[in-house]
């Protein structure tokens, strides 16, 4: 049983940095060429890679959802709704600052999160897990690498005029202080994971560099969710769906991987049709408005699933420490 876990949490390893060095190489091949993809063409491919992300976030009510009352049942739901509304209606009154919230918090969730599945993975290979050093430093560049770096690339002053005029000067005058500390940690960090012999963990933040770098901010964002945070923690949900766990004795690593891919495809729809329904009221440029009622829509949705997976991701990452 824990040779198959293993397996998913490898394979998701290894797709997510696959995917990482595909779309930098790709970019770096079109940046030889000079050739530049416009700005329509950057929004197309991040729609794509947001909506492959979306189903991981979409699974909560099966692992968090209290089944032994139907009270507390209705209460998840209602509480989870509301809290995913008023973040929503917040972000799309407050930009700025709704914005600069949900920055924080993904950047953490994702780091915290990243950290988990790396000693989750070793522990359903039976290894002992990394050291305290090692997955604490791994912790906050994994997080903020793939939201720092490109929000803070001058490439994204012309996506966020086509999204939200408002966000461009999201950090204010911290801007360059807040860029130059994430590549200083993510440096430090990573050559104190190669002297600690934490090779996957070093090669994991130099991947996140590059395609932080070589591809378009929005792009970068697109697939590092899309591509390498929902894979990982859809694999770090099978463990906890009793449908897929009743599976793992089939050895059939990708069909249990998407036992916990399938319930979550609905909102894929939900999504899409709620954002063509804001768009359609009224605009100009369809595919700007569309990907930002997308965007608000996923960060809006992204505030109660991180709360929810908060309290297995923190004990994961405490339970996972060693001396």
């Amino acid at each position: 049983m824990s040779q198959t876990l293993f397996r998913i949490y490898q394979g998701a390893g290894l797709f997510s940095r696959a995917m990482a060095a595909i779309a930098v190489l790709l970019f770096a091949g079109l940046e030889l060429t000079n050739f530049e993809l416009t700005i329509k063409a950057q929004v197309a491919l991040a729609v794509i890679a947001l909506a492959i992300g979306i189903p991981h976030g979409a699974i909560d009510h099966l692992i968090a959802i209290p089944r032994d009352s139907t009270k507390k049942f209705i209460a998840f739901i209602a509480i989870y709704t509301l809290i995913a509304i008023v973040a929503a209606l917040a972000i799309a009154k407050w930009n700025l600052v709704g914005f600069q919230l949900v920055v924080l918090m993904s950047a953490l969730h994702f780091g915290f999160g990243d950290s988990a599945f790396a000693n989750e993975g070793r522990a359903a290979e039976k290894r002992a897990g990394y050291s305290n050093i090692a997955i604490t430093s791994y912790a906050i560049p994994a997080g903020f690498l793939p939201v720092v770096l490109p929000l803070t690339d001058q490439r994204t002053l012309d996506v966020l005029k086509e999204l939200n005029p408002t966000l461009i000067e999201w950090a204010g005058s911290f801007t360059e202080l807040l860029r130059n500390s994430t590549l200083i940690i993510a440096v430090f960090s990573t050559l104190l994971l190669v002297i600690t012999r934490g090779y996957l963990l070093a090669l994991d933040l130099i991947l996140l560099l590059a395609l932080s770098f070589v591809a378009p901010p929005l792009v970068a964002f697109a697939v590092y969710f899309g591509l390498w945070h929902a894979i990982r923690h859809t694999a770090r949900l099978v463990p906890k769906l009793p449908r897929a766990m009743a599976k793992v004795s089939t050895e059939k690593p990708l069909a249990i991987f998407f036992t916990a891919v399938i319930p979550g495809l609905y909102a894929i729809l939900g999504i899409f049709v709620i954002g063509i329904i804001f768009v359609a009221r009224g605009t100009t440029e369809v595919s700007r408005d569309f990907l930002w009622v997308i965007l608000v829509i996923i960060w809006a949705l992204t505030v109660p699933h991180m709360a929810t997976t908060a309290k297995f991701d923190l004990r994961a990452f405490k339970n996972s420490l060693r001396p």
